[in-house]
């Protein structure tokens, strides 16, 4: 997704406001439309309200379809954030397998990565998610080479279990963070707004005056709007309101430090 339009969607606010002008705009123009030719002739407002209502309730449809896109995005955020925290905590478990010295150092850089985890979901700052992201990548090749040294020293099912739990740990970060990565598609935003603009236009054209039926112009735009920055909060991993919390990582870091 083009670095502009993430800039803009990872804004719920910037797009609330935004969409609210845009439409109201829209409604506005189709009702110059209608004082320059005077509206509709009776037949013709018969054709108009059914294309209105299809075009509304298209409109309508879209918005849904892709309020369930985001809603679906956010619940697999949720997901591989509780399959992040099983699978460290059983490697943490099987750590046990291992010769002693192995199994201490192992415990430790575990704690460590399970902090770095947490703040892959708490961070908000772009720098500070790089390097995040850096000092993950070097403790997952610490890890994987501790324990690639022992299960070497000692090729045992044993150790098997400890090498794959380890596996399991690399590919719920891999999940993770593809799931962060999987937004709306750019083509879904722009129809919905081609739609809405349209809705619009075709609600301020059937207007039949000025004055009080006017100032309803502001009541779809405004709902519209909203309903658009309710799906880029949902939609945005870091930005807005409704953010993925990571409770199981923050439990099992308790966990661990208890003794």
């Amino acid at each position: 997704m083009p670095r502009a339009l993430l800039a803009v969607i990872d804004h719920p606010a910037l797009i609330f406001a935004a969409s609210a002008l845009l439409l109201m705009a829209s409604a506005w123009a189709g009702a110059g439309v209608v004082t320059r030719w005077r509206g509709l002739g009776e037949r013709t407002s018969e054709y108009f309200a059914i294309i209105l209502a299809a075009n509304l309730t298209l409109l309508g449809l879209v918005i849904g379809f892709t309020f369930s896109m985001a809603a679906s995005r956010y619940d697999q955020r949720k997901n591989f954030e509780e399959e992040e925290a099983n699978a460290i905590g059983t490697e943490y478990l099987r750590a046990d397998l291992l010769p002693a010295a192995d199994a201490a150092r192992v415990r430790e850089m575990l704690k460590t990565y399970l902090a770095e985890r947490i703040l892959f979901y708490t961070v908000r700052d772009e720098g500070r998610l790089t390097e995040v992201a850096a000092r993950t990548a070097r403790l997952q090749a610490e890890l994987w080479a501790a324990l690639l040294g022992a299960a070497r020293a000692a090729p045992t099912p044993i150790t098997a279990l400890a090498v794959s739990g380890m596996n399991d740990v690399l590919n719920a970060q891999g999940y993770s963070q593809a799931a962060w990565s999987n937004r709306i598609p750019p083509g879904a935003w722009a129809l919905m707004l081609a739609i809405a603009i349209s809705g619009n236009v075709l609600i301020g054209y059937g207007a039949r005056g000025a004055g009080r039926e006017r100032r309803l112009f502001v009541i779809l735009p405004v709902v519209v709007a909203i309903s658009f920055s309710l799906i880029a909060d949902i939609d945005s991993p870091r930005k807005g309101l409704i953010l993925v919390h990571p409770a199981n990582l923050m439990s099992l870091a308790d966990s661990l430090r208890t003794p």
